[in-house]
């Protein structure tokens, strides 16, 4: 009886497979496993320790993780408005320029390339209290008093934004800019002929057809944002007395600083219901633009 040979196609894929549950699939079901136990990093043996939900439920209860929760979605909400704000601006401004349009694309990547960490150090350096570039140029303008940026809780919240929003405001003028490129030109030829002032052209033709590519980068960025953890953790650590405090901080404390594996891991999995939400409100949002405007559900 001849013996039977794997299909060809399953064993090119095969080294790929071998990878992917290696590095991904393997490291998952752990960290799920470890979420139902009392793992600790300097207890080996508490791994082994069955407990059921119990980590899930004290999350429930944590004061400190439902702060860090409200935090990161404000920051998201934050971040991603006013970056779509920007972008949109910036994109029908680099729109309207004739010449040098593709190096002002170019100069469009720049801040996106930087690592977070890079724009983390850039930017604590920009705030610093003392020699920081920000204080420096609001004394030079009169004002005498150099402004705590990293120290106080809510103008340390500001300048991480600030940061954030600095090096992802690209992403939405990059996508927002295709779809500018993408737009037909007779709808707006009509709507000009028709006397239909520049306003009201931009907000019954061109906003609808943009608002997919829009959708498009807030889907992207709220993943981004939402596992934060870069920035926030070079320029403030989290500080000052937690107040800057995201949810992918406060997993990296209680996980690597506290040493409680399994705590962070069930947090994880609970910040991972933040992630789902907001991409499949996107999704959904994006289907309903793209049927408005005749590109299907």
């Amino acid at each position: 009886m001849p013996r039977r040979r794997l299909p060809e196609w399953f064993l090119l894929l095969l080294p790929a497979i071998i990878v992917i549950a290696a590095v991904v699939l393997i490291p998952l079901i752990f960290s799920l496993y470890s979420s139902f136990t009392p793992y600790k990093l300097t207890r080996p043996s508490t791994l082994w320790k069955w407990i059921g939900t119990y980590n899930y439920e004290k999350i429930l209860t944590d004061a400190k993780f439902w702060a860090a929760f409200g935090r990161t979605v404000l920051f998201l909400t934050i971040a991603l408005n006013v970056e779509m704000l920007l972008g949109l601006g910036i994109a029908l401004l680099v729109n309207k320029v004739t010449w040098g349009q593709r190096t002002l694309r170019t100069v469009l990547m720049f801040p996106m390339m930087f690592s977070p960490i890079l724009v983390g150090f850039q930017f604590k350096f920009i705030f610093n209290d003392n020699i920081g570039l920000v204080n420096n140029v609001l004394q030079s303008m009169g004002f005498n008093v150099a402004l705590p940026w990293l120290v106080d809780g809510k103008l340390a919240m500001f300048s991480i934004a600030f940061a954030e929003i600095w090096m992802s405001t690209s992403v939405f003028a990059i996508l927002i800019l295709a779809g500018l490129f993408a737009m037909p030109r007779d709808p707006l030829e009509a709507a000009k002929v028709d006397g239909c002032t520049p306003w009201q052209s931009f907000r019954h033709i061109s906003l609808p057809f943009l608002m997919p590519f829009i959708y498009i980068a807030m889907t992207i960025r709220s993943l981004d944002v939402a596992r934060a953890y870069d920035i926030v953790q070079i320029m403030t650590g989290g500080g000052p007395a937690r107040r800057t405090e995201l949810l992918w901080t406060l997993m990296s404390r209680t996980g690597y600083v506290d040493a409680r594996m399994g705590l962070a891991n069930a947090m994880g999995y609970v910040s991972i219901l933040l992630s789902i939400f907001f991409t499949v409100y996107f999704f959904r949002k994006l289907s309903a633009a793209r049927a408005e405007i005749g590109m299907g559900g």
